[in-house]
């Protein structure tokens, strides 16, 4: 009987303990993405866009030669676009947009950390023949850029810009 008690003990611990861990957690590869509320969070190169709202759709192929395409688009202030980001190579890849600051600070915390677990609005991170999507409002004009910030892709080139126009 102890023995049968200390096995229901550990499985209530074990439950227990995953009861408390947040719901979901993405890692790079993850392929979902949490559907709850979108984001309002503002950043130098926009927010996080409602799919309802999108103006345009652009599709971004992503490849093993280390590039995208296409590798400069163009989208006006405010515009909301849903970007299709297709992985047509054999190894994962990614679209994080952001400034070129942010994506170099991004890439060397990568190098450190090249496991690290994050799923942000503005990233999407693709398996070999897969392919997601990311809705995008631009509301500042400027020159912002996207890239794979997985190791030794954005040292290779992987790298793309985005001019938003003034509205």
């Amino acid at each position: 009987m102890k023995k049968a008690s200390t096995h229901i003990l550990a499985a209530f611990g074990f439950v227990a303990l995953f009861s408390t861990l947040p719901g979901t957690v993405y890692a790079h590869g993850s392929e979902h993405r949490s559907q709850a509320k979108i984001s309002d969070e503002e950043h130098a190169f926009g927010r996080q866009g409602d799919p309802k709202k999108a103006t345009r759709t652009i599709a971004i192929d992503m490849s093993d030669d280390m590039r995208f395409s296409p590798a400069e688009i163009t989208v006006k202030q405010g515009e909301t676009i849903r970007f299709v980001v297709r992985n047509k190579g054999k190894m994962l890849h990614e679209m994080v947009i952001g400034t070129m600051d942010e994506l170099n600070a991004h890439a060397e915390m990568m190098r450190k950390h090249p496991g690290m677990e994050h799923d942000e609005p503005y990233m999407s991170h693709v398996s070999a023949g897969k392919k997601q999507t990311l809705v995008w409002q631009f509301s500042n004009a400027g020159e912002f850029y996207f890239a794979c910030l997985i190791p030794g892709h954005f040292e290779a080139g992987m790298v793309g810009k985005i001019k938003v126009t003034k509205g």
